[in-house]
């Protein structure tokens, strides 16, 4: 067999794999092999410390269905710690982490042999690297380490990128180097920690008192100057990143600020309809150039800096000499508004993006118009050429970033992922990667040669405007509406994918009717289910085309129906995650689906203004309800399951007989569009929010008009009723929740401390406490009658998007949906007290610190305690030695050696 495929080659006397990733495997299959129990030596056990004083510490390596009495070491086998997990760092090889993290989810004994490693690590210096390599290994399998006590473990140079450390105990921990990118740490415990090293992927954010339109870096990197919405020009030096200069000209917002080649001159655009030239050092200001009739949307410098390009409101693109600022050429052919313009690297040709959803090529020199690109089926916000020239990359409101081919003209790949708009896009500077930012508040990096999607930076809340490589390509600077400028290591990188977790952002969340699973919904088009209590991955729901936006179980628990931009509804087994029938008819987005109360019948609605019956288990379709003349955004049952109320965008709500689709009364009032709709336990009322700013009640069975709920100074986007039915909670996008006497209407509590939209409410299933989501990214607990808000949950990016209860014998849980992860956390009341703690998490992406504690922790950087403080850590590290203080202290130990003498016989040795 070995003769006829052997794995290696021979040079010389030298042996070679014939593969690199044959190599890979065998050091994979070394680290860890099956082997027969009886024959297994196993090392003196390593005994594991008690911690007590805490109610985090009740958990340490062993699992959790182990008692901790009951268990008083663990045994790590002797061929782990002879095996190259002990001797060659395993971190930078991706392919060998992604082997061995597989293995921790096949095999609980290695699961267990890496805990024991990690534990041995706190009292032995020759087990780091080891160390290191175990809990890299975990964390890439998905493994969490939420409330661990890892006092004192060391793991200098370990990849912990996306790991769940939430109330971890790591006080005295030896993190020098370690990779903590987009890392759950929060109210975890680093005091005492050494960290020098440490690399987060991001960097402090700088912060304004307006909306970032733009920013870009000089071209020697040391300034980024950003334009702004007050009409002012922010410039700041990247070394310390303090600000230098406000430039004040503008009397409207800039929309578009760049660099000369040279670095010299700084050239801005704005909506007062003028392009201003700046001294880049002084920033003194310098030529005025008019002549837009509208404002101006970019602006950008020839390669040779001899000329000027900006794009305007007016529908043209006009040409100025740098120097003197005359106006050279007016390029005329967009017939809506030009929203972007960029020179190619040679400085040959134009390109234009357009309102009119085309990229428009011009002869820089003459002005001659060349191809019309014209796929994209929105507004062309952004294009940029690659920096070899022989491509464009162009972003649209369609929420896609196009490539073209240059010389031809011809389209190439799409880039899809953006869940809304996409307003900017760069490539970086060796032309690799591409950059794009979206109105999701999200900057997604993509390989440039395949499409292939790599990173996705959470971490700003509203729309990005600008985004930028430095001219090394190592950090990325995002401007957005939420008035921050954030600043991104890319180079850090995980060394692998975190097993197990959805690939794009999550539309809904809900539990099972048993509390037993968690279904999520996700824009990756698949719906996955997991174990309610372990987090355990369950059978992944494929089949739709594109994203999923809504599910719900059946009343029994058994099945499952999914909808979505496919505008399709598909049926599932809960269990096995079988495939059932595909119910086909909608001829738009599917917003809405729900089962009856009885569990025999499915209604569904969405943008082609229909409600749709089904038969929910044949999927044989029944009536179809049509009267809306808008979208229809919410569907809901009566609790009979006699009645179908539905809520849409042409400002009505319309009840309907289930069972004929025959229409009842239609309720009209409001005078915007109908986002929520919802019956009160009994049924008797109905209660509807809306963009007026109102919640109106009405009766279920005449359809008459009740109370009118005023004090909303926004949209109220979520409705709800208390499990009594004597309360309504209403969620605005004034960042408020409010509470309703449900019979008389009046206010009872206003909840004001979230400082953003109100994403989504919900009561506990006692109906003591309420739950609301944010855009602020975070998630508060209240109680219900005095309106205190009982705990929040800071920093969790990528948008909450679903909420849910569930109360069982092991404690009371809610779950949220946010990002790409589903996260699961047990709320504790002692003595009046309440914790939440983060119980499980499906994946994590962006750095969450809020609470932790840094407390004497040792060599952490200026930067990365300044990034650590405005995230929300709490207590002060201890201050790096500057150069100026090292070297009064090398001083001060040369003046005392000075004093001791010297033995003879080594003042001999200095003589010459």
């Amino acid at each position: 067999l070995l003769l006829e495929a052997c794995p290696l080659t021979r040079g010389g006397n030298q042996y070679r794999f014939i593969h690199k990733s044959i190599l890979e495997y065998c050091l994979a299959r070394a680290v860890f092999e099956p082997r027969d129990e009886k024959n297994t030596k196993h090392q003196e056990p390593v005994p594991v410390l008690a911690r007590r004083g805490s109610i985090y510490s009740v958990e340490s390596f062993e699992d959790k269905d182990i008692r901790e009495e009951s268990v008083s070491c663990i045994p790590i086998e002797q061929a782990v710690l002879d095996s190259p997990l002990a001797w060659r760092f395993f971190v930078n090889e991706p392919s060998i982490i992604q082997f061995l993290a597989e293995r921790v989810q096949q095999e609980p004994l290695f699961k267990e042999q890496l805990f024991a490693v990690i534990e041995l690590s706190k009292v032995d210096d020759k087990a780091r690297k080891a160390a290191a390599n175990a809990i890299t290994i975990l964390v890439r399998a998905g493994v969490e380490f939420n409330t661990k006590d890892l006092r004192g473990i060391q793991i200098p140079g370990a990849d912990l990128s996306g790991g769940q450390f939430d109330h971890a105990q790591l006080q005295g921990a030896d993190l020098r180097n370690v990779n903590l990118r987009n890392i759950w740490l929060r109210q975890a415990d680093l005091s005492n920690a050494r960290m020098s090293g440490v690399q987060f992927g991001e960097w402090p954010y700088l912060k304004e008192d307006s909306e970032v339109q733009s920013c870009a870096f000089s071209p020697d990197a040391r300034t980024l100057a950003m334009g702004l919405d007050d009409g002012t020009i922010s410039v700041y030096e990247t070394v310390g990143w303090v600000k230098i200069h406000t430039l004040h000209g503008h009397t409207r917002e800039v929309t578009s600020v760049t660099y000369s080649p040279s670095g010299h001159q700084i050239a801005s655009g704005s909506g007062d309809k003028t392009v201003r030239l700046w001294d880049a050092q002084t920033g003194t200001p310098g030529l005025t150039l008019s002549g837009h009739t509208d404002d101006i949307n970019s602006v950008t410098y020839s390669p040779s800096g001899h000329q000027i390009a900006s794009a305007s409101h007016d529908t043209t693109v006009r040409l100025w000499d740098a120097e003197t600022g005359a106006s050279n050429f007016i390029l005329r052919g967009h017939t809506r508004s030009v929203s972007t313009v960029t020179y190619s690297p040679s400085g040959h040709q134009i390109a234009s993006g357009s309102e009119d959803a085309t990229v428009r090529l011009w002869d820089a020199q003459t002005g001659v118009p060349g191809f019309i690109l014209s796929r994209h089926t929105d507004i062309v916000r952004c294009v940029t050429y690659s920096p070899s020239g022989h491509q464009i990359a162009s972003a649209s409101y369609d929420r896609t970033v196009r490539l073209w081919d240059v010389q031809t003209g011809v389209p190439g790949l799409i880039l899809k992922g953006h869940t809304r708009p996409v307003l900017t896009v760069t490539y970086s500077p060796s032309g690799q990667r591409i950059a794009s930012g979206s109105k999701d508040a999200t900057v997604r990096l993509w390989d440039a040669k395949t499409g292939i999607p790599s990173l996705i930076l959470r971490g700003h809340i509203d729309s990005i405007y600008s985004v930028t490589f430095s001219p090394s390509g190592h950090q990325i600077a995002s401007g957005s509406s939420d008035k921050t400028v954030r600043l991104w290591d890319v180079l850090i990188v995980p060394s692998s994918i975190i097993l197990g977790s959805h690939t794009d952002s999550i539309h809904d969340v809900m539990y099972s009717p048993s509390g037993n699973q968690i279904a999520s919904a996700s824009e990756d088009g698949t719906v996955w289910l997991r174990n309610a209590q372990t987090g355990a991955p369950g059978p992944v729901l494929s089949g739709h085309t594109k994203s999923v936006f809504t599910i719900t179980y059946s009343p029994n628990d058994l099945y499952i129906a999914s909808a979505g931009w496919d505008m399709t509804v598909r049926l599932w087994d809960a269990q096995t995650g079988v495939p059932g029938p595909i119910l086909s008819g909608h001829t738009g987005i599917i917003t809405s689906v729900i089962y009856s109360p009885s569990g025999h019948q499915i209604a569904s609605g969405g943008l082609d203004k229909t409600v749709r019956l089904w038969n929910a288990q044949t999927g044989t379709p029944g009536p179809i309800l049509s009267g809306h003349t808008g979208f229809i955004w919410s569907i809901t049952y009566s609790p009979s399951g006699y009645q179908i109320a539905s809520g849409s965008a042409d400002k009505t709500v319309r009840l309907w007989d289930a069972q004929s689709g025959t229409p009842g009364p239609t309720l009209r009032g409001h005078t915007d569009i109908v986002w929520s709709v919802t019956y009160s336990p009994s049924g008797h009322q109905i209660a509807s929010g809306s963009t007026d700013e109102t919640v109106r009640l009405w009766d279920a069975q005449t359809g008459a008009s009740g109370p009118i709920l005023s004090g909303h100074t926004d949209v109220v986007r979520c409705v709800i009723y208390s499990p009594s039915g004597h309360q309504i909670a209403s969620g605005s996008y004034d960042g408020t929740v409010r509470l309703w006497d449900a019979q008389t209407g009046s206010s009872n509590l206003t909840l004001n401390c979230h400082t953003s939209k109100i994403s989504g409410v919900k009561y506990s299933s006692s109906g003591r406490q309420i739950v609301s989501t944010s855009d602020d990214a975070t998630v508060r607990i209240w109680d219900v009658d005095s309106g205190e808000c009982l705990a929040a949950i800071e920093d969790i990016r990528g948008g909450i998007i679903s909420i849910a209860w569930s109360a069982t014998l092991n404690g009371i849980f809610f779950t949220t949906g946010s990002g790409n992860s589903v996260r699961v956390w047990k709320v504790i009341e002692e003595e009046g007290d309440f914790q939440v703690l983060l119980h499980w998490c499906s994946a994590h992406s962006g750095l969450s610190v809020s609470g932790t504690s840094i407390q004497n922790v040792q060599g952490l950087s200026r930067v990365n305690s300044r990034l650590l403080t405005q995230r929300g850590a709490v207590g002060v590290p201890i201050p790096p030695l500057s150069l100026r203080n090292a070297s009064r202290k090398l001083t001060g130990m040369a003046s005392v050696v000075s004093t001791l003498k010297v033995p003879e016989r080594l003042s001999a040795l200095r003589e010459p």
